[in-house]
């Protein structure tokens, strides 16, 4: 009888709950069947026979996050205990910002992508688990852009984890930018460009001076500039020993633009 289940079903193509298609390449008996996942991955695995009648059989390898990020096979799980895995959630929020609603509401996510490698949640991870570090109770973001100036790619070369505040400070506020460069405002009462500076870790307008005149724009960013580079290196120091070292030469090494 058994000869005869394995002459009919195996080479036979199934379909998943998930929507991927498999073949059996071995029935042995109903608790022993070898099967393959007909994609680029060829996943194998040995399940049971019911199982492969009512589709509940898993492929690691299918892309459920935005058509894009898959579990893969290893020891990283999306929860642990019972609750969702921080580096999980940093996976899914980065893949969402590459090809998700976040791209739609975040202008500085237009164009960027993730490295293939990373579509695999377990090497993603395993990454994180290599290079995420505690810092006061502080969160840590995923920044793909501090190491590399206007790089739009995520990936192990490219990014690193940065504590909040410090994001803050170089993260550019688009929404808000006028008709001047960053840092540079009209003031309508006194008919003069104005400097100003926002705090993010105080959360405070620091107003750095007002005097410059209309046609002054570009020494209005200089002054600008200079007072945003002094403060990104205090907050450097400040950091210095909580940081990784190349996350700290880089604060210092910082340069605004004009067009930042």
């Amino acid at each position: 009888m058994t000869k005869l289940i394995e002459r009919s079903v195996e080479n036979n193509i199934y379909t998943n709950t998930q929507g991927t298609k498999f073949t059996i390449i071995k029935y042995i008996n109903t608790r022993n069947v070898r099967i393959k996942f007909l994609d680029k991955f060829g996943y194998e695995k040995d399940t049971r026979w019911d199982h492969v009648k009512n589709g509940s059989i898993k492929n690691p390898y299918f892309s459920f996050v935005f058509n894009v990020g898959y579990i893969g096979e290893g020891k990283y799980k999306s929860r642990i205990n019972g609750e969702k895995n921080l580096f999980y959630s940093k996976w899914v929020n980065m893949l969402n910002g590459c090809y998700g609603d976040k791209t739609k509401n975040n202008t500085s996510y237009i164009g960027c992508t993730v490295c293939e490698e990373w579509h695999n949640f377990q090497v993603f991870a395993e990454w994180c688990e290599e290079n995420y570090y505690e810092i006061d109770n502080e969160s840590l973001e995923l920044d793909k852009d501090i190491l590399i100036k206007g790089n739009k790619i995520y990936s192990p070369n490219t990014c690193i984890f940065v504590p909040h505040n410090i994001n803050s400070i170089l993260n550019a506020c688009d929404t808000k930018r006028g008709e001047y460069p960053i840092g540079v405002h009209y003031d309508s009462k006194i008919q003069k460009l104005k400097v100003q500076y926002m705090d993010q870790i105080t959360n405070k307008r620091i107003c750095v001076k007002t005097s410059f005149e209309i046609n002054e724009e570009e020494e209005a960013f200089a002054t600008y500039k200079t007072y945003k580079e002094k403060h990104i290196k205090e907050v450097a120091e400040i950091y210095k020993n909580k940081i990784p070292n190349i996350l700290y030469r880089t604060l210092l090494e910082y340069k605004v633009e004009i067009n930042d």
